[in-house]
């Protein structure tokens, strides 16, 4: 007997010319027009130029690498904080608000050297600095945001049996990323522990030159001698005074 597939094979010319070829399936259109939704690109540049035969994300990947960078920023809920959404005094908000948000609009196009919001509670220093990071994180550039005491107690929990990350990661993950943002320096208790690793991040962003947003409700006199002494070099630190601060009283006696 005729195995089925020889039979098959047989047949198969005199039925195709029965009914004709099926047409293909045809191929589903790209949903990316540029890249062919292969992800990637290639600049069309002269041989010599950095970019002659890169691989470069294409923009249709923007959106994909906003939302890493954002989950990697440890902002949470602050992912809302922006500049548009940003009140200056106007709309209620605390004497300097408009200029601060100014300054703060030119630094989070491009970070330069550091820039520190001072002021009380209230006065909208945290909303300003995370808008700082969202608008880097628009621009496709890594940010990171922590509040300092939380931060340190991170850094506390590596020496813990469990914790995932070591505390050499997590140090020098932070003293290394592009746009660090301390929120609440100077709130972070006063052991000379705390002292020391704050002084040893901040120390090592100055001399790298590495951008860095901070916010204090002290005053940049109140601040560790050594951080402060650094941060008053000329050129170093852009230095902006938001709300209104209650009037020290005098020590001398009546």
């Amino acid at each position: 007997m005729e195995r089925l597939g020889d039979a098959i094979a047989r047949i198969r010319p005199r039925l195709q010319a029965q009914i004709g070829e099926a047409p293909p399936e045809p191929e589903p259109e790209p949903s990316c027009p540029i890249c062919k939704d292969h992800g990637f690109v290639r600049r069309d540049v002269p041989l010599g130029d950095a970019d002659f035969g890169r691989a470069i994300p294409c923009v249709c990947r923007a959106g994909e690498m906003r939302d890493r960078l954002r989950r990697r920023s440890n902002l949470g809920h602050l992912t809302a904080k922006t500049f548009e959404t940003f009140e200056t005094e106007d709309q209620g908000r605390a004497p300097g608000s408009a200029n601060a948000l100014g300054k703060c609009q030119v630094f989070g196009e491009a970070p330069a050297s550091w820039l520190v919001l001072t002021g009380p509670y209230g006065c909208g220093k945290t909303h300003l600095a995370a808008a700082i990071a969202n608008r880097q994180i628009e621009l496709g550039n890594e940010a990171f945001f922590t509040v300092v005491p939380d931060l340190l107690d991170h850094l506390r929990a590596t020496f813990g049996p469990g914790s995932d990350a070591t505390y050499d990661e997590l140090f020098e993950a932070v003293r290394n990323v592009p746009l660090l943002v301390l929120d609440d320096l100077g709130m972070q208790s006063e052991t000379s522990w705390a002292r020391e690793k704050m002084f040893q991040v901040l120390n090592h962003r100055l001399n790298a030159d590495l951008p860095t947003v901070i916010t204090t409700n002290l005053t940049i006199d109140d601040l560790d001698e050594r951080l402060r002494t650094r941060l008053k070099g000329q050129g170093v630190a852009v230095v902006v005074e938001m709300g209104t601060r209650p009037a020290r009283r005098s020590r001398r006696g009546p």
